[in-house]
C-alpha cells in the first residue's frame, strides 16, 4: 500500500515538473517573439499593404495569411466580426505568407486584383471556394481562375494577368515574405496587435489582446 502511495506521489511530482518546464518554455518563447516583433516593428506594415477599417483607429491587427490556409479561411469571418464590433477603433492590415505549394500564384492574383480595387471580393471568393482549388494542401491556381472567370465580370482579366507577372507585384510579395520571416511569421495565420504577437494561438487570445489594446488606447 505504501509503495503505491509513493508511486502516485512520484507520478504527481513528475507531472508538476513537466508542467513547470512547459510554462517556463512558453514564457521564454513568448518573450522571444515579443522581442523579435519589437526589433522589427518597421516590418509590420508597408505602403503597399492592404488595409480595412478606419485610418484613425488606434488599434491595428496585422495578419500574415495564406489563401490556401484552411485556418485562415475559418478565421476570416471571425476577424471581420471583430472589426465590426469595434468599428472605428480597430483596423486590419493583411500581409502575404504563401507557405503552401502554389500559393505564390494565389497571392499574385490577390495583389493584381488589388490594383483594380478588387482585393476584398477576390479574397472572399478564394476563401469560399478554397476546398475546390486546394487539394492535399496544394493550391491549384488554374482551378481558382475558372471560379474567378465565372463570377467576377468587373475584372479586366487581361490586365490581371499582366499585373500578376509585373515586377511591382513580385516586389510586394517578396517584401511580405521577407517581413514575415523577420517577424517570425512561420505559420498562418499569424497575428500582431499594435505590434504585439499573440501569447499563444487562438481566437480568444486575439480577442483578449485586442480588448486590452482598446482599453489601453481609448
Amino acid at each position: 500500500m505504501k509503495q503505491s502511495h509513493f508511486t502516485i506521489i512520484a507520478l504527481l511530482l513528475i507531472g508538476i515538473a513537466f508542467t513547470l518546464v512547459a510554462v517556463v518554455y512558453n514564457s521564454e518563447q513568448n518573450e522571444k517573439a515579443e522581442q523579435q516583433a519589437t526589433k522589427n516593428r518597421e516590418s509590420l506594415i508597408r505602403d503597399h499593404s492592404v488595409r480595412e477599417g478606419s485610418s484613425n483607429a488606434k488599434v491595428t491587427i496585422v495578419e500574415f495569411m495564406d489563401p490556401a490556409c484552411e485556418t485562415c479561411a475559418k478565421f476570416h469571418p471571425l476577424v471581420e466580426k471583430l472589426l465590426e464590433k469595434h468599428s472605428g477603433k480597430v483596423n486590419l492590415v493583411v500581409r502575404y505568407a504563401p507557405l503552401h505549394q502554389g500559393s505564390d500564384q494565389m497571392v499574385a492574383i490577390l495583389e493584381a486584383a488589388k490594383l483594380q480595387g478588387q482585393f476584398w471580393p477576390v479574397l472572399e471568393l478564394m476563401f469560399s471556394t478554397q476546398r475546390n482549388w486546394t487539394i492535399n494542401h496544394v493550391a491549384q491556381p488554374e482551378v481558382f481562375w475558372n471560379h474567378l472567370n465565372r463570377t467576377q465580370t468587373t475584372i479586366d482579366f487581361f490586365k490581371l494577368q499582366q499585373d500578376m507577372n509585373s515586377q511591382a507585384v513580385a516586389n510586394a510579395i517578396r517584401q511580405d515574405i521577407s517581413d514575415g520571416q523577420l517577424l517570425g511569421a512561420t505559420k498562418t495565420p499569424t497575428f500582431f496587435v499594435n505590434g504585439k504577437p499573440l501569447p499563444s494561438f487562438g481566437y480568444d487570445q486575439l480577442v483578449n489582446l485586442v480588448d486590452a489594446e482598446i482599453k489601453a488606447n481609448y
